[in-house]
């Protein structure tokens, strides 16, 4: 009976000690977390590196003094990390989340309430760079009013600093109505992935000299409504050259040469976190193949698993002899009666 006693005691306290705890090595001047758990989180504050974060006033400098801007999406809390570790001063929550995230056709199936969750999770992880939430197809085009009640919930429950719509001059009373109530809007004219549909399809814009005054006009219409700054999505380099120049506010490319006041990238579309043969736009430059290194590191997880080399000494909890032996000797005792 005692040695039951023993064990149940021992087995308790093993299975109750705290889950994690903080070592700190005053060699390295640095804190480091032995996790018992695999459900922790990674720690933002780590990232900012004492940065100032990235603010309205920022970006207009930026623009003032001709510095390039930097934008790149995430998608959830890792994306978002690496985005604002590698120095983006911008993060988009994009709807194009839909389609390299979780597998839509395209970008016209996405919610609301879908993107505030992806929202929420980027918030979490960025300190520094200045977010923008997307609003999905369907939440702002019935009215301004609709557009302004979206655009609160993205800032509210989405936490996202600012928001971005797709449209032209169609869009000015919604980014006006926005705008007024104190959120800032990115407009994004060109290549309107929600529109593609009536576009048919993913096609350059301004490739004409009326698309291109088009263009222009939208470009004017969505800067005189209040828009902060404006995405130029697949147009010819020069077309874009010039709209920029004729605006006073920033433009963000994506296929839009290199004379914008800036760039934007789909996360996943650069880091090669697709099969080598999926399609990409023209204007994807893939700085990595993170799912080679990906496939490669899982492929050696399963070989590990099946020779049983993984898990070995280094990856295994430290085991206690009296414990396991008290353990045992319960065991023994169960199955005696």
């Amino acid at each position: 009976m005692a040695s039951v006693t023993c064990a149940r005691r021992s087995y308790q306290t093993f299975f109750t000690r705290p889950r994690y705890r903080t070592v700190t090595s005053q060699a390295a001047c640095t804190r480091q977390q032995t996790r018992w758990s695999s459900h922790a989180p990674s720690s933002p504050a780590l990232l900012a590196r004492g940065q100032k974060p990235v603010t309205i006033q920022t970006l207009q400098k930026m623009y003032a003094d001709k510095s390039p801007i930097t934008m790149l999406t995430a998608h959830n809390f890792p994306s978002a990390l690496m985005a604002q570790e590698a120095g983006m001063d911008m993060v988009l929550v994009g709807d194009s989340l839909a389609m390299v995230s979780l597998g839509m056709p395209d970008t016209s199936e996405i919610t609301l309430d879908e993107m505030i969750m992806s929202a929420r999770a980027v918030s979490r992880a960025v300190n520094r760079s200045f977010t923008v939430g997307d609003l999905p197809m369907g939440s702002y085009e019935i009215s301004p009013e609709q557009a302004l009640a979206s655009a609160i919930r993205m800032v509210k429950e989405g936490r996202m600093q600012s928001v971005k719509l797709e449209g032209g001059a169609e869009m000015a009373p919604q980014i006006k109505k926005i705008t007024t109530a104190g959120i800032s809007v990115c407009a994004h004219i060109g290549l309107t992935p929600q529109r593609q549909h009536a576009l048919g399809g993913f096609r350059v814009q301004g490739n004409t000299p009326g698309k291109a005054m088009a263009l222009y006009e939208d470009a004017k219409a969505v800067q005189d409504a209040g828009a902060f700054m404006l995405v130029l999505e697949c147009v010819p380099p020069d077309v874009a050259e010039e709209v920029t120049n004729a605006l006073v506010i920033p433009t963000i490319g994506i296929g839009a040469g290199n004379k914008t006041s800036g760039q934007v990238l789909v996360q996943i579309d650069m880091l090669g976190v697709r099969p080598p043969d999926s399609f990409m736009p023209k204007f994807v430059k893939r700085y990595g193949s993170v799912w080679d290194a990906g496939v490669a590191a899982i492929r050696q997880y399963k070989d590990e698993v099946i020779d049983r080399s993984y898990p070995t000494a280094p990856y295994v909890y430290k085991s206690d002899a009296k414990v396991t032996e008290a353990f045992k000797a319960a065991l023994k005792g169960n199955e005696s009666c």
